[in-house]
């Protein structure tokens, strides 16, 4: 009985044509034929390097506890409340948002909307072929790129949301600049006008954590009103 014979395609196309059909016989099994790169074991090459990482990061530690006291403040006193009560500051996003938004829509629905929409984005076919913004009608882009921003800082300036409209301001214009420099042959207008919606969507919200973050933690003070930090003490 003659053996089957059955040719293999490697040029199919995985978004047009995302499916695979792979015949195995009883006396063949599938194999990956390929360049498999460099190996290293997990042990000692790995481990080593994490517990030399690991030491060092301990020492450093320790000489930071030696040369500076933790800022700890006195033994909780349940008659008298710190004003401002402040969150550890990885909450002081939220509480930042609790002072323009009421409670339901800082505490509520935006984390909820957050959530949401990490769990919901990847299930979508979002800029799957990862190219820049400018790449594709860029025209268009633009208009709709202004009229996103200029509609969301709307809504913030309407709410005194300064702390955010500020960075979302500041990620938005380097947006609507870098449509200068999509056809930029080299350089950092280059570099700009490459980049992808992805990549702006989270450098926005990376920035606008980070300001509403220094701000709640060093600008609020007593009643969350807006201080200097160089002058909260002055007498």
């Amino acid at each position: 009985m003659d053996k089957n014979k059955i040719e293999t395609g490697f040029s199919s196309d995985a978004k047009q044509e995302p499916r695979r059909v792979v015949f195995v016989t009883k006396k063949t099994s599938a194999k990956v034929v390929g360049d498999p790169g460099p190996r290293l074991m997990t042990y000692p090459h790995l481990l080593v390097r994490e517990a030399i990482a690991f030491e060092l990061i301990v020492i450093a530690m320790v000489l930071v506890a030696l040369f500076w006291n933790a800022p700890l403040e006195q033994l909780a006193n349940p008659l008298l409340t710190p004003n401002p009560a402040k969150a550890p500051w990885y909450f002081l996003g939220l509480q930042e948002l609790l002072h323009f938004f009421p409670p339901f829509v800082a505490g509520i629905l935006i984390p909820t909307l957050v959530v949401i929409a990490l769990v919901v984005i990847p299930y979508f076919n979002v800029n799957v072929d990862g190219g820049p913004i400018w790449a594709r009608r860029p025209a268009q882009n633009l208009r709709f790129v202004l009229i996103t921003v200029l509609v969301l800082l709307g809504f913030l300036a309407v709410f005194d949301a300064w702390t955010i409209f500020a960075p979302t301001a500041v990620v938005a214009g380097i947006l609507v600049y870098s449509y200068t420099g999509r056809e930029a042959d080299s350089g950092w207008k280059k570099a700009l006008g490459s980049k992808t919606v992805s990549w702006w969507v989270m450098t926005w919200f990376i920035a606008v954590s980070v300001c509403l973050t220094v701000v709640g933690t060093f600008f609020r003070g007593p009643g969350w009103s807006w201080i200097w930090p160089w002058r909260a003490n002055a007498g």
